[in-house]
């Protein structure tokens, strides 16, 4: 069955009463453009900003407006969460368009598990599958139409890519910089000459990528060198240009408008540049996310705001402010490489050790907690965790693993490594080898249970879900590393390997699909619910979850090796009194003795155990 929905109108009625900025949201945004552009030019944006909102706002049908008197941000995300990242062309064979062919695929395969898509960049582009957008208000032909992401709608919460920091080559703005066209001449950072960013400017500027910073254009008015973070066809925008930033704002409001209920801002870290600086977390682009903060929380209460910034964790966090006034939720990119550290060193302390402080300042913000992505698997997260011989380790095994490295320019022209490329399973498992099917899918299976049972949001890349090995020839064709976890699934390959039960599909879906109905039904693994990391045994990862109001609790435990642990748990350390317990997933019941709970993890073992007397809704 199909929840019902409240959709935006197509059009605007303005025979409606407008919408009333309440003063102290005003007096905010007010603010935040003075902190950005000066008292003058604030003042002379600000009704510009005003009348976004307003249009946005003649948009709403009564219905909506009158469910946004009875939001609850606090509850905005729950134990039912569960994101599905995945391209609008990650699957084909079952539908007249790519969408609607993902559609189908997710409807037959995922439903009941995950609630809401992140349908990676949708729109017409010209490189980095998606991520060097030509026009942002389109969705690209060859994929579908917005009628098909429309209907995706009706079933599922939908999670949009809002690339804000850079525009395409090809894109309308920058043919019309290229032409001259004075509007757009301030839409990018450019100069003159390459030489007027001095050699130590250069040097403090944080870059992701081993490219130059400044790209050469040729334009109407001669040679401009602009400003590429990631590549020569992604230009960043200007905005210390008051109108990129308006434009952003009512682009934002547009996906929201045409269904995105979760909106990732990537490479936000980077979207003001100030030479002189590393040009990453400055106060301006901390401002800039505040003031988008309180754009969708006036205007679309209950979209959430997501910051995808692959940087270390200290840094990270940052983007969630105090807590109420920047992101409401964040990328977790220490775990994915903690977990993978995890299980090749078969010990849990470093994970364990990180994983006791890990909390969200408020009870209305939540971790997105991934393990792999459509990129790979980050290193930045882990910089101010792990030892850098401890990084190195982790590299080199990946690589033995056969995973390919990608890297960064450092301050010292050197180049580090910064993202693992690799799907997860091929990043945990070998396909040539002898080892037995079944340990390769508990090995997988138990790394991705503990991105179920932190705190936080969990999402699942869609080749993370079905086991999909690397892609070394989509890599060699493009070029690009990146490409060897973003293989396009043949529907009639998984329907011919779903027939198999014993096949590395069907054991994933099978024990991937029980985790996670399992964890919906469990309100110990809200978001806000409580948690305690306990140091059991360096080959066992264990942490006791909490509901909201303290009335249930399952103590999740994940075996990080391939041998048996036997493990003994004083209830007094738990603080809970119950001597009978029963693991949600496999049905045992298990019973304490003399105040011990005595316990055996198997090879790679998962056990959520609930207390007697503590039963789900």
């Amino acid at each position: 069955m199909y929840r019902i929905r409240t959709f935006y109108d197509e059009y605007p009625d303005y025979t409606r009463p407008p919408l009333e900025l309440p003063p102290r949201t005003r007096e905010r945004i007010l603010g935040r453009l003075k902190v950005l552009y000066g008292e003058e030019t604030a003042l002379a944006w600000m009704p510009e900003f005003e009348r976004i909102m307003k249009v946005h706002h003649a948009h709403k049908p009564p219905e909506m407006i009158e469910k946004e008197k009875t939001y609850d941000p606090r509850e905005r995300f729950s134990e039912k969460h569960m994101v599905l990242i995945t391209y609008g062309d990650s699957v084909t064979g079952a539908g007249p368009t790519p969408l609607a062919s993902l559609h189908h695929f997710v409807d037959t395969y995922y439903a009941g598990m995950v609630n809401t898509l992140h349908i990676l960049p949708f729109f017409p582009y010209s490189s980095d599958r998606g991520f060097a957008v030509i026009d942002y208000r389109r969705v690209d032909a060859k994929l579908g139409s917005w009628e098909d992401v429309r209907g995706k709608k009706r079933r599922y919460d939908l999670m949009f890519d809002a690339v804000i920091n850079h525009s395409s080559s090809r894109s309308m703005m920058f043919r019309e910089f290229l032409n001259g066209t004075p509007y757009y001449r301030g839409f990018f950072v450019f100069y003159d000459s390459p030489d007027e960013l001095t050699e130590d400017q250069r040097r403090k500027i944080f870059r992701p990528r081993t490219s130059d910073i400044l790209t050469r254009f040729e334009t109407i008015d001669g040679p401009k060198y602009l400003w590429t973070t990631f590549s020569e066809d992604q230009i960043d925008l200007n905005y210390r240009n008051p109108a990129v930033l308006l434009q952003v704002v009512n682009s934002i409001l547009f996906y929201v408008r045409h269904g995105a209920d979760m909106l990732r801002l990537d490479a936000v870290t980077y979207i003001w540049a100030e030479p002189g600086t590393e040009s990453i977390h400055l106060k301006q682009t901390h401002e800039i996310v505040k003031l988008l903060r309180d754009t969708v929380d006036c205007v679309a209460s209950g979209v959430a705001l997501i910051t995808e910034t692959n940087v270390p964790h200290r840094d990270n966090v940052s983007y969630f402010g105090d807590g109420s006034d920047e992101a409401h939720m964040v990328y977790n990119f220490a775990l994915p490489p903690l977990v993978l550290h995890t299980f090749y060193r078969g010990d849990a302390s470093a994970l364990s050790l990180w994983a006791q402080n890990l909390a969200a300042p408020s009870d209305r913000t939540a971790f997105l907690n991934i393990l792999d992505t459509h990129d790979g698997i980050g290193l930045m997260g882990v910089k101010d965790i792990l030892p850098a011989e401890d990084i190195r380790n982790l590299v080199e095994t990946a690589r033995r693993m056969g995973a390919l490295i990608s890297y960064k320019m450092t301050p010292d022209r050197t180049e580090e490594p910064y993202e693992i490329n690799t799907t997860w399973w091929s990043a945990l498992n070998r396909d040539n080898d002898t080892e037995d099917l079944d340990i390769k899918v508990r090995r997988h299976l138990a790394s991705r249970s503990i991105a179920l049972v932190i705190p936080g949001v969990p999402g699942i890349y869609i080749h993370g879900a079905l086991g999909s090995s690397n892609d070394y020839r989509a890599a060699e064709i493009s070029g690009v590393k990146r490409d060897v976890n973003r293989g396009v699934i043949d529907t009639k390959d998984v329907e011919a390997a779903l027939k198999d039960p014993g096949s590395r599909i069907s054991l994933l879906r099978a024990h991937g699909t029980a985790l996670i109905r399992a964890r919906r039904n469990e309100k110990a693994f809200h978001p806000r619910g409580s948690q305690r990391v306990l140091a059991l045994s360096p080959a066992v990862f264990a942490i006791l979850r909490g509901s909201p109001d303290g009335s249930e609790h399952v103590l999740a435990l994940a075996g990080v090796t391939g041998h048996p642990v036997g493990i003994d748990i004083r209830l007094e350390d738990l603080g809970i009194r119950a001597t009978s317990w029963r693991d949600v997933l496999s049905f045992r019941e298990w019973t304490a003795t003399a105040g011990t709970l005595s316990l055996t993890v198997e090879p790679y073992g998962i056990m959520w155990l609930k207390p007697s007397g503590q039963t789900a809704p």
